[in-house]
């Protein structure tokens, strides 16, 4: 296991925290939490109805490469500290993931 991911059987789980109504959206490097880093995404949305975590979906689905289809929520729908699943080959998206 790393910092803020972990290979799941279907992908990887990423540990994210996401920064609502950012002036800077995007991957902002890691920050961070009690149960170690997480990675730290800034989105333009209010954190209302899901559209912060729809944004943050879309940000690390950009980041990584692959579709938004690839990318669900697991765990922290209203929370800023989430994490998301991302659907595809462990090892490639690790290599994904180490370069952010």
């Amino acid at each position: 296991m790393t910092d803020f991911w972990r290979p799941t059987g279907e992908g990887v789980a990423v540990m994210v925290k996401v920064q609502p109504k950012s002036r800077r959206p995007g991957v902002q490097g890691r920050a961070a939490a009690l149960e170690g880093s997480r990675l730290r995404i800034g989105v333009t949305e209010a954190p209302e109805d899901g559209r912060a975590t729809r944004a943050a979906c879309a940000v690390l689905a950009e980041a990584l490469g692959v579709p938004l289809s690839a990318v669900s929520l697991l765990q922290g729908a209203t929370s800023r500290e989430k994490t998301l699943a991302v659907a595809g080959d462990p090892a490639t998206l690790a290599d994904r993931l180490a370069a952010l």
